[in-house]
This record gives structure tokens, C-alpha cells and sequence, in this order.
């Protein structure tokens, strides 16, 4: 049936909740922290299961509890693992607190700072124990998710592979005089057909002069007879995002144009090349940037080269030029350079790779070389 996506295999790979906060806890330790609260949902599924809306995981040197409201009950009964559920006629916050050890002076409770609004932070300073010191710890979860597990590269791996079929859909549809929402709806109707639990990230189709947008959500504009039309999309499988970008072209592109696209796709075989283990990240941007600068086309070139993903879309390490941190075996990255030139259009060439210790697997199947429509 013209338009309809295959369901993905079933992705049941077991999380190992437990072995992600024993790290955490040596984390606490070496940031001499006797607690951590835990409230960025992704967070909270990552350490503990929990997929709902409202939940804090206060998190100890020798315990974890996990705090919500009556509406989370069952759902806290089926997804709540290596963690004790407490459901709470109070606000969360307030029960958390309420149950920390402020026993001894001097207890230390570490907040995710990066995730806590100022408003959140006001009312937990009035809720705390007397003895009980705050102290900002962001990106100590972060830290854990960097590398991800063999069952994380699993679910990323189904979510790709639903996501690359999408992109045999979107052309089907493509043609001009077609709007670009209605290329994206029909991406998003295939994708939930397909077992989809949502889009990574709102739908990229920008066609025209609009491809020259770096992030031109679908809007009404219509496909022009002729230009690029960049299509950047992911799915959200078992809690696991996905990310890719083609640039298309309808009609019969120019010699020039075919230049630009034939620059990308050089830029974006070199950043992949350049990734392995031990690699610096902004080594990985730079590759592709001078393959960019070489072409005469560095200065169109406005964004980083790629970014990690996992459970949110963007997720640490970052490629970018100025970037020092050290890939890791594990870490599942986006290698997406691309040249955007005001008034004429835009070309981005995106995949997921894998960071290997010899250099990387490639997860995005779909081939590169520029298709017309």
C-alpha cells in the first residue's frame, strides 16, 4: 500500500536502571553530595523508568525513592524500577524534602541547575530541612548518558530505521505546488503508522529559497518547479530519537547547484571519516569545514557539525569547532554539515553515526547521492 511504513521490529531491550545510579552514586561521592534531585523528565526515565509528566527521584548514597501524585499511581506501579515509589497527597517537592536526612549538619543535596526554574528553586530553599545545603550539580546524569549502553544502541538503531523509510514517503509526495505541510503531515501520519510515539523534533521541509533556512519548520509555502527542498525529520522509538536530513531537488538543478550539493556531500564523508574514539570533537567539525572553505562556500556554512542523541535530541558531545571533549566508543552522534545561501537555497546532508574505538558505524541506510523529483 503506496504510503504506508513498515512497523519496526519489537525493540525490548532491558534498561539497567540499577547500574546507571550505582555510577551516579560514585559521581555524588566524588562531588562530596549526599543527595541529588532528579527532575528533568529524560532523567528520570533514565535512571529509574518513569515516563510520566510529573516525578522527582531523590537519589542517596544508599537509597532512591521516587516521589509523584495520585494520577501517576499505575503507571508508577508498571515503570518504576530500582527506585521506592512513594505517590504523594502532597506536592512531590514537598514530600521529597520532607523526607530527606537532615540528621547530621552539613547534609548536601545537589539540583539539576541547568533544568530548574528560578521560581522551582525559590520554593525548594523554602521546603528544606534546616542543615540541609543546596548546591547546583548540572550535567551529572548528562555525564552518564554521553556513552550509551549496547540496549540504547538498540532502540536507536529501530528508531533510524523507522525514520529512513519516511524519507521513501516524502518522496512520493513531493511536487510542485504541494505545500510543505503537507509533505510533513505526511511523514508524521506514516510515522505513526509505523509505531512512532512521536517526531524527535518539529518537521523540517523547506523547499526553494526557503532550503536556505537552517530550520525552516514546514509552513505553507508551496514547492516551487524548481530548487532544493531540504527535508530534516526524526522519530521518537521506545523513548529513543532518531535524526536525519536529505536535500532533494526538483527539476533539473544547474551545474552550480549540483556543485553545492556535491560539496556537502564531500564535507559530510569527511566529518564521518574523521570520527573514531580518542578523536577530539571539534577535529570532527573541522573536517568538514574545510572541505566547505575549499569550495568557496565556508562562509554559508552557520552551524556545528553535529550533535549527540539519545533520549532528548540534542544531547552531549557537541561537534563544533572550538569543542575539546574526547569521543568515547558509545556515543551515538549526527554528522550533519551544510551551506545555506540566502535567496538561492540550501543543501544539509545528515546521518547518525556510532563512535567506534577504529571509527564509526554509520546508521542512517538511505545513500546520499542528490535524487531529483
Amino acid at each position: 500500500m503506496p504510503g504506508r511504513v513498515k512497523a519496526p521490529v519489537p525493540v525490548d531491550c532491558a534498561m539497567d536502571h540499577s547500574g546507571r545510579q550505582a555510577r551516579l552514586r560514585e559521581a555524588l561521592q566524588n562531588s562530596k553530595l549526599d543527595f541529588l534531585l532528579v527532575t528533568h523528565p529524560p532523567n528520570l526515565r533514565y535512571l529509574c523508568g518513569f515516563t510520566g509528566s510529573t516525578g522527582i527521584l531523590l537519589l542517596g548514597q544508599r537509597s532512591s525513592v521516587f516521589f509523584t501524585d495520585g494520577r501517576y499511581t499505575e503507571q508508577a506501579r508498571l515503570e518504576v524500577e530500582s527506585a521506592r515509589a512513594v505517590i504523594s497527597r502532597k506536592p512531590p517537592l514537598a514530600e521529597a524534602c520532607a523526607r530527606l536526612d537532615a540528621g547530621r549538619r552539613g547534609t548536601s543535596l545537589g539540583i539539576e541547575s541547568d533544568h530548574m526554574t528560578v521560581s522551582a528553586r525559590s520554593r525548594l530553599r523554602q521546603l528544606l530541612p534546616r542543615g540541609v545545603r543546596l548546591r547546583e550539580s548540572a550535567g551529572l546524569v548528562e555525564q552518564g548518558r554521553r556513552v550509551k549502553e549496547a540496549a540504547e544502541i538498540a532502540r536507536l538503531r529501530a528508531a533510524v530505521l523507522v525514520g529512513d523509510q519516511l524519507f521513501s514517503r516524502a518522496l512520493e509526495v513531493i511536487r510542485p505546488g504541494v505545500t510543505e505541510s503537507e509533505v510533513a503531515a505526511e511523514l508524521e501520519y506514516a510515522a505513526r503508522r509505523a509505531g512512532a510515539e512521536a517526531m524527535s523534533f518539529p518537521t523540517i521541509v523547506a523547499a526553494g529559497t526557503r532550503s536556505a533556512l537552517p530550520h525552516g519548520q514546514a509552513s505553507s509555502a508551496r514547492i516551487p518547479r524548481s530548487g532544493f527542498v531540504v527535508l530534516d525529520f526524526g522519530v521518537i522509538l521506545a523513548g529513543y530519537c532518531s535524526d536525519m536530513t536529505r536535500t532533494v531537488y526538483v527539476g533539473r538543478p544547474t551545474r552550480r547547484e549540483r556543485s553545492w550539493y556535491e560539496a556537502v556531500r564531500e564535507a559530510q564523508g569527511a566529518a564521518t571519516r574523521a570520527v573514531r574514539a580518542g578523536r577530539v570533537s571539534g577535529e570532527v567539525d573541522q573536517a568538514a569545514r574545510k572541505v566547505l572553505q575549499r569550495e568557496g562556500l565556508g562562509h554559508y556554512f552557520t552551524h556545528s557539525t553535529g550533535h549527540g542523541v539519545g533520549l532528548e535530541i540534542h544531547e552531549a558531545p557537541r561537534l563544533a569547532s572550538r569543542e575539546t571533549e574526547v569521543l568515547r566508543a558509545g556515543m551515538v552522534v549526527t554528522i550533519e554539515p551544510g551551506v545555506y545561501l540566502p535567496g538561492k537555497g540550501g543543501v544539509r546532508i545528515e546521518d547518525m553515526v556510532v563512535v567506534t574505538e577504529g571509527g564509526c558505524e554509520v546508521l542512517t541506510p538511505t545513500g546520499k547521492e542528490l535524487i531529483t523529483v
